[in-house]
């Protein structure tokens, strides 16, 4: 990571965000989730040639992390600094995310920044004092109105719960600094209008114009009660509300005050990347504090669903937060990345259970794709020495090959790159491999082998360029979802020595044929999928 270094010239970065995720616990599979879509977009987009900017970090301020902290007998940032450097970290490198940066909203670099925004809201006369008293849910660090309250049960019986974290909301009464957000509902509207595809998907788009069309509220951007976050500037007595600080990150992280260059050349995000039940935050308060404060407003927010298990939504306060290392140690990290994508359709929610992501390692990646990568390595080395022949004998069947890849090729990065919906795009390559996998059985290339006339030989080895060429346009369409995977196969094939490195390889130039060459060495590696045991019980 280097969030310091100098901007390359050129057009505008691509950048894209996760949310920063409150470190009040260790993160569990739905942070993973949103995370690694994160990092397969900003990995496909460097593999289209673009500059890319790819932003994560932790939210440490705000009364739950002050009272989580305060439970484990330690100060506030001791819990941040442990979580962090012990928990949140770690499970990025282990999952290969690529990000760039960085951002803990306790950094100096982004305090500092914090107070500059909000005193220049506050000159600018977006701020006044006030009193506030409302249901408030700790949790989700958020007043409620009356309306999205639940009724209790059992033994929260007679009591109002959050909808999201089905606890008790606390009444607080406070007098805090208020942002005029009620002033902005008719702007964002027009936005949303000119913008349709500035919210996605569709379901998410229409709860959030529903909710503006109802009016809108001012927003209090201090506490007073604790003191566990930026303090205001103008008033010491209060700190900046937990969600005012956490969306500046956006903006302080590529240099809003500090670096004009890099914040011109990166700001604002193409994507924000966002769970569902913190869509309003981005869609809503966000863009009217830019529009308050002259900025650009981000060109997407796009929300993914909840990971359900058991039919309730993953999370550490009903239980079901399990962790990724509890399936990177079963199945790896690769299949653990293709899986979450593959299986569910990003923007919706999605059941996870261990039968679902077993039954489909075995059927798709271990049988139709690792099985493909090891039969075609094993004739080229039984038929050819291992070194790839020449394709001389090219027929309609060829063509059909070329022609589903082009397909492949065009389909993967418009769903993938522009429209986010990387079930869709993995789909599509592996329907590839299916046409791949037909090819080979239709073909018989152990039958022709033989026919040892000329012109056997040169079908024989017309059919294993054609698999290993198909093989080499899959691992670079792969790379962005199973980086690891994706490079054991691009060295199998020899493919560097025709190609140069994986990692250079555009896209939407997979399809562009005959990037190998012949007389490349194929190699027989490791098993890409080997099958897994059976697990013990998690």
């Amino acid at each position: 990571m280097n969030p310091n270094g100098p901007e390359s010239a050129g057009a505008k970065a691509f950048y894209v965000t996760t949310p920063i995720y409150y470190v009040n616990d260790a993160p569990h599979l739905g942070h993973a989730y949103t995370t690694v879509a994160a990092d397969v977009l900003a990995r496909w987009h460097r593999q289209r040639g673009e500059r890319v900017r790819f932003l994560t970090g932790t939210d440490e301020h705000g009364q739950k992390i002050m009272r989580t902290a305060e439970a484990n007998g330690v100060t506030p940032q001791e819990w941040c600094d442990r979580l962090v450097s012990e928990a949140w970290e770690p499970l990025w490198e282990h999952l290969d995310i690529s990000n760039d940066d960085f951002i803990r909203t306790t950094q100096k670099r982004h305090t500092d920044r914090v107070r500059e925004f909000v005193q220049d809201l506050y000159d600018k006369g977006e701020i006044y004092k006030g009193g506030y008293e409302g249901p408030y849910c700790v949790g989700c660090e958020e007043y409620k109105l009356p309306g999205e309250l639940l009724d209790g049960e059992g033994e929260y019986a007679g009591r109002k719960l959050c909808p999201v974290h089905k606890r008790p909301v606390e009444t607080l009464s406070e007098e805090n600094y208020f942002f005029r957000l009620s002033e902005y509902g008719d702007r964002l509207l027009a936005h949303y209008e000119a913008e349709p595809d500035f919210i996605q998907p569709e379901s998410a788009r229409n709860e959030v114009v529903n909710f503006v069309r109802q009016g809108l509220q001012d927003l209090s951007i201090s506490r007073s009660t604790f003191d566990w976050g930026i303090p205001i500037p103008w008033d010491s007595k209060h700190v900046i509300y937990v969600w005012v600080d956490a969306l500046l990150n956006y903006a302080t992280a590529v240099g809003y005050n500090e670096n004009p260059e890099r914040f011109e050349a990166t700001f604002p995000a193409d994507v924000h990347l966002v769970g569902k039940d913190i869509l309003r935050f981005h869609a809503v308060i966000w863009p009217a504090m830019l529009m308050a404060q002259g900025l650009p407003l981000p060109r997407k927010v796009a929300a993914n669903g909840w990971l359900m298990v058991g039919g309730e939504k993953m999370s550490k306060s009903n239980l079901t937060g399990i962790k990724p290392q509890d399936l990177t140690s079963h199945f790896g990290v690769d299949a653990y990345r293709w899986y979450f994508l593959r299986a569910i359709s990003f923007g919706q929610d999605g059941s996870f259970s261990w039968e679902d992501l077993s039954a489909r390692y075995t059927s798709e990646l271990a049988n139709d794709y690792g099985n493909l990568a090891s039969r075609v390595a094993a004739m080229v080395g039984k038929y050819f020495g291992g070194v790839l022949p020449e394709a001389t004998a090219d027929g309609d069947a060829e063509r059909a090959v070329r022609d589903g890849l082009a397909k492949a090729v065009t389909e993967a990065d418009r769903r993938i790159g522009d429209e986010l919906d990387f079930q869709g795009g993995i789909l599509a390559v592996f329907e590839f491999i299916k046409q791949v996998n037909g090819y080979l059985t239709e073909q018989e290339p152990w039958k022709v082998a033989k026919d040892e006339s000329t012109e056997g030989r040169a079908r024989l080895a017309t059919i294993l360029y054609t698999a290993a060429e198909s093989l080499r346009a899959i691992a670079v369409l792969l790379n962005p979802v199973m980086p690891e995977t994706s490079r054991k196969l691009w060295e199998s094939l020899g493919a560097e020595a025709s190609r140069g490195a994986l990692a250079d390889q555009k896209v939407q130039e997979a399809g562009e044929w005959g990037g190998l060459r012949a007389g490349a060495k194929v190699t027989k590696g490791a098993v890409l999928f080997p099958r897994p045991e059976e697990p013990a019980a998690v």
